[in-house]
């Protein structure tokens, strides 16, 4: 599992692998093994949502559920939900996403 910023995720989403994260990610995918990923970004639900949404879309990525951070004084931030940590890892390692995967306040 990683904790993952825009950065990171907008690297994965778009191949570029430059760091001990993303080859370790490029490593484990080409293993077919699972990548578990806790988003937490101040974009989110602006620059960094397409970046999220190519990963939602691809065969063993997999996302703790997350929520807006703070709707008020940072309307475009998610950040993950710890609690669902250990369900998340549980079902990738089946093969299965958590749902819902956008929590509401």
């Amino acid at each position: 599992m990683h904790h993952a910023l825009g950065n990171t995720i907008g690297k994965l989403a778009n191949g570029i692998i430059d760091n001990a994260a993303t080859m370790a990610t490029k490593s484990h995918l080409r293993n077919g093994n699972p990548v578990v990923i806790a988003v937490s970004t101040n974009d989110g639900l602006s620059g960094s949502a397409e970046n999220i949404g190519k990963l939602l879309n691809r065969n063993n990525y997999y996302f703790v559920p997350f929520k807006q951070d703070n709707f008020i004084t940072k309307p475009r931030s998610i950040v993950f939900e710890a609690d669902y940590i250990i369900k998340t890892l549980e079902l990738a390692l089946e093969g299965k996403q958590i749902s819902p995967i956008l929590l509401g306040i």
